[in-house]
This record gives structure tokens, C-alpha cells and sequence, in this order.
């Protein structure tokens, strides 16, 4: 094989190897979301411009106010389902909190793409389509029709990795 051919050959398996951008973001969520005290599930996000990382986000309480995992699960002790009652849980989604960072340090989220471990709830939804973000990649689902029908309404994009 000539030296021409081994470089061409050297370039295909460095290709193969690497990471697509998207595959490359979804990493990077996994490893935000281990970050999340959440006692039910650990989700992460996070916004990107331009393949450059504008601010992350994992579940879990507001600054400053005790973690779940110290003081238990609200929404075990209530027997709420997953889906029902965003509003009785001590923590914030990590596509909030993602947004929440971005606002505090100024950084704009318009035309962005917001990355997730799961497929926005109709509440970060809402919050997404206001702020701009025009593309969502989720890894796993997360059954909300409402959220699903207004994405597509708004026109953003969400893509399943």
C-alpha cells in the first residue's frame, strides 16, 4: 500500500472513530446529568451555538436549598406519576436550569440547540420555544402529546439520537 492509500485509509478509521457533534453533545449531557440529585431520574442539557457550549443544566433544587436526596422525594411521599404535577417537586428541569445559566451570565439562546437526556415536558417546552432555541436532540423519550404538538407548531426541530 502506497503512502497516499495509508493516509486515506489512517483519515476513514479517524472518522470512524470520532464522534458525530451530535453524539459528541449527548456525551457531554450524560455526563452533566450525573451531576442531578434527583432521587427519580438524573437528566441533563445542554445549549449549544456553532458546536460551542453555551451554558449546561442538570435537575435538581434552586442554589442554596437542600437537595432531594438529603430530604427525600415530594413527589414519592405525594404517590404523583411521572408526567403529572411539574409544580410539586423541590427541583427545576434541566433544560430550565440550562436556560436559567444562560440568562444569569448573559449569554443569548437564540438559534440555538438545546441538548437532552429526554424529550422536553410541556412546561421546558414553552420555555424553549420563547427562547429562541430552533433544534432539540433528545436521547430517550418522554411521552407529553401537548409538548410534541406546540414544538412542531413553533417549527423546532426535535431529532432522536
Amino acid at each position: 500500500m502506497d503512502a497516499k492509500s495509508e493516509a486515506l485509509n489512517s483519515k476513514t478509521d479517524l472518522e470512524n472513530e470520532r464522534p458525530s457533534w451530535d453524539e459528541y453533545f449527548m456525551d457531554i449531557v450524560d455526563l452533566v446529568s450525573k451531576r442531578s440529585t434527583c432521587l427519580r431520574r438524573k437528566v441533563g442539557a445542554v445549549l449549544v451555538r456553532e458546536k460551542r457550549i453555551l451554558a449546561t443544566g442538570y435537575n435538581g433544587p434552586p442554589t442554596g436549598i437542600t437537595h432531594c436526596a438529603e430530604v427525600g422525594c415530594l413527589r414519592d411521599k405525594l404517590k404523583i406519576p411521572s408526567g403529572e404535577r411539574h409544580e410539586l417537586c423541590r427541583g427545576l428541569h434541566a433544560e430550565q436550569n440550562a436556560l436559567i445559566q444562560a440568562a444569569l451570565h448573559g449569554v443569548t439562546t437564540k438559534n440555538a440547540t438545546i441538548y437532552c437526556t429526554n424529550h422536553p415536558c410541556i412546561i421546558c417546552s414553552k420555555m424553549i420555544i420563547n427562547s429562541g432555541i430552533n433544534k432539540i436532540v433528545y436521547r430517550e423519550e418522554y411521552r407529553d402529546k401537548l409538548a410534541e404538538e406546540m414544538l412542531e407548531e413553533a417549527g423546532i426541530e426535535a431529532k432522536k439520537i
